[in-house]
């Protein structure tokens, strides 16, 4: 049974999955009480990874490479454990540009993470204070546009390519 799980990589981790008919079975927050780095990254790592299997397709928010400020570094280390953790588990993951993300969920690649909160619940029905859930969610339903058929608009087509599936 393939699950579509979405990973937004953060010092709150987004968590979403979804059954293998599209439903949600799990949205979450995730968090790491350790203080010293790299050990937050690795416990974060693991508690996101507890629940993912070999046969889950998985998607990953890609790196925001303009951003900048004191977390960028913070944020790159959790991503590259994560996809390092991944790796070695052998679970392939796909790794969704942060642009596309935004474009297949409202249609416009450069809007703001509060600009993304009607979008999706008008598409989809569901909602969240969390905006790493919201993108967790988003990056659910990638994963199924990329491996289940089903309508699409053409702002998600195009979205989709620029997805290295």
């Amino acid at each position: 049974m393939t699950r579509y799980i979405g990973i937004d990589p953060s010092t709150k981790t987004g968590v979403v999955v979804l059954g293998e008919d599209g439903t949600l079975q799990h949205a979450i927050e995730i968090s790491s009480k350790k203080k010293q780095d790299p050990e937050r990254f690795i416990d974060l790592a693991e508690q996101v990874l507890s629940g993912i299997g070999l046969f889950d397709r998985v998607c990953i928010e890609g790196f925001s490479y303009g951003s900048k400020g004191a977390g960028v570094s913070t944020q790159y280390g959790i991503g590259w454990v994560l996809r390092a953790e991944l790796y070695k588990r052998g679970i392939e993951y796909i790794e969704v540009p942060p642009s596309s993300l935004k474009k297949f969920a409202t249609g416009k690649g450069n809007c703001k993470k509060d600009a993304m909160v009607l979008p999706i619940y008008k598409k989809w029905q569901f909602e969240s204070d969390s905006d790493n859930i919201r993108d967790a969610y988003v990056l659910a339903r990638v994963a199924q546009a990329i491996t289940s058929p089903q309508e699409l608009t053409a702002y998600q087509k195009e979205a989709l390519k620029k997805v290295d599936k």
